[in-house]
């Protein structure tokens, strides 16, 4: 993606640059690229190779702060052109590149040169580099702002509504409930009912049974004979002065008796 100058040199090994220029050239791109890619997400890096390698020559390597974004970014750039180049994006297993850097090319000693295997990353002015993340930030910031007062402006409907399911919901549960205890209560009330009735039923019975036992001992009566144990007796009726008189006979009768007994001792 980016076109590195120094690998453009004359026949005779003569750099075609000026060493201005080509920084200058490179903040440039560095800023176009950091203003188009940050619509995407909040970027943590973003690192240019200056190395001349096939496999490094003009890589971009653009670290974000969510996943989500570098997916987003991912889906946006490809099949887009840049200096009537087409770009072509992929996502990087590198997730820490200071591992990935080249120390000796940090130092100024690299004895590989521009066909190091290890990334040779190209320096941004600091003022400019702090800028750009500056403003980023403040763009974010605002962002982040403007979304929780939406979200506090769709808060109280949500939670209106959510009461209002709330208190319809606890209405019917109690509904419910009022309707549950109404059953028992009614069960309740007919098992009662029905003990009562068939209490009341075989008392009746029992009262009847008992009823009619009497009126049998008093037909009985009337007619003499009282019925026990399945036999009959025939009650006498006696008079008052019947009975006086037996019992005066009986007593003339020991009388008699002692009388006797006395006069054979």
């Amino acid at each position: 993606m980016y076109q590195n100058p120094y690998n453009q040199y004359g026949p005779n090994g003569q750099a075609l640059f000026d060493l201005k220029e080509a920084q200058q050239h490179f903040e440039d791109f560095y800023e176009d690229l950091f203003v188009e890619l940050c619509k995407f997400g909040e970027i943590e890096e973003l690192n240019v190779c200056s190395n001349l390698g096939e496999h490094l020559l003009g890589n971009v390597y653009i670290k974000y702060y969510k996943e989500e974004s570098a997916k987003k970014a991912l889906e946006q750039v490809m099949g887009r052109f840049y200096a009537g180049r087409p770009l072509i994006a992929e996502l990087s297993p590198v997730t820490d590149f200071r591992e990935a850097r080249c120390r000796q090319y940090d130092q100024g000693d690299c004895a590989r040169g521009g066909f190091c295997n290890f990334m040779h990353l190209r320096e941004v002015d600091r003022k400019k580099l702090r800028d750009l993340f500056n403003a980023q930030r403040k763009l974010y910031k605002k962002k982040r702002e403007s979304e929780r007062e939406d979200r506090g402006k769709k808060r109280p409907r949500s939670r209106s509504r959510e009461r209002e399911q709330s208190r319809s919901r606890e209405l019917e549960r109690s509904r419910s409930r009022e309707r549950k205890r109404r059953r028992h209560r009614s069960r309740r009330e007919r098992s009662r009912s029905k003990d009562r009735d068939e209490k009341k039923e075989k008392k009746g019975k029992k009262d009847r049974k008992e009823d009619r036992r009497d009126k049998k001992d008093r037909k009985g009566s009337k007619d003499g004979d009282v019925p026990k144990d399945g036999n009959t007796k025939k009650i006498k009726e006696e008079t008052p002065e019947q009975s006086r008189s037996d019992k005066d006979v009986g007593s003339r009768e020991d009388r008699q008796e002692q009388y006797d007994h006395v006069m054979e001792s």
